[in-house]
C-alpha cells in the first residue's frame, strides 16, 4: 500500500475468518502491528471456545479500545477490508466508538 503523504493516524484492521473474528492496530509508517485483539485472545477466550459472533464482537471493539487508549492513541483509520459494514463488522466498530475512538 503505498500513498504519496504520510498517514499519522493509525489503522484498525478486521479481518474474519470462518470461525474467528480479528482486530488489528497497523502503523502503517512503520510499518509494524501496534496491537491486536481477536477470539483467540487471551483475555477474550477464557476457559471456552469463543467463536466469533456480534456479542464477541462488541468484547473485541471494546478490548481494543482499551488497548488503543493504553497507548496514547485516541484517532485511527478504520478498515473493515472486503467486509461490508453490517453485523460484526458494525458492533465491533460500535463498541470502539462507545470507548472513545475516534473515526
Amino acid at each position: 500500500m503505498k500513498h504519496k503523504y504520510k498517514i499519522k493516524k493509525p489503522r484498525l484492521y478486521i479481518f474474519k475468518s470462518n470461525k474467528h473474528l480479528y482486530a488489528y492496530i497497523i502503523d502503517d509508517n512503520q510499518k509494524k502491528i501496534l496491537t491486536s485483539s481477536s477470539t483467540i485472545s487471551k483475555e477474550i477466550n477464557n476457559t471456552k471456545k469463543v467463536f466469533r459472533n456480534c456479542m464477541t464482537a462488541q468484547i473485541i471493539g471494546k478490548n481494543i479500545a482499551l488497548k488503543l487508549k493504553q497507548k496514547g492513541i485516541y484517532q485511527i483509520i478504520f478498515d473493515r477490508g472486503n467486509n461490508i459494514y453490517h453485523g460484526q463488522i458494525k458492533a465491533l466498530a460500535d463498541a470502539t466508538r462507545k470507548e472513545g475512538i475516534i473515526f
